[in-house]
């Protein structure tokens, strides 16, 4: 093999090895690249479902709030009902109470 031809040979591997480091360059760029970006994404993804949870549990509370206002409500309708009812019987309990003191006194 002549000199110019062993000369070009080795241009040749040393530009082949030239596109080879710059291949794998870019290559590790691109895959830094891709990293990073799927980092933003992931990091984007989790701030929306963190944002959304706090909304569902802003959401549960507020209904949860509300219902036990409900039940508030009712349950104090339901003891004015139970002490409504009891009041009107106070008189006749009261009435019943006297007439067997009175029995009671009159076989004395």
């Amino acid at each position: 093999m002549s000199l110019e031809a062993m000369k070009q040979v080795t241009e040749a591997e040393e530009a082949n090895r030239a596109r080879r480091a710059e291949a794998q360059a870019e290559a590790k760029r691109l895959v830094a690249e891709a990293e990073r970006a799927g980092k933003a994404r992931l990091a984007e993804a989790r701030a929306q479902a963190e944002a959304q949870a706090r909304e569902l549990m802003r959401q549960a509370e507020a209904k949860a709030a509300e219902h036990a206002s409900e039940v508030m409500a009712q349950t104090r309708k339901s003891c004015d009902a139970l002490r409504a009812q009891a009041e009107a019987r106070l008189a006749d309990a009261a009435e019943s109470i006297v007439r067997r003191v009175v029995k009671t006194n009159v076989h004395c």
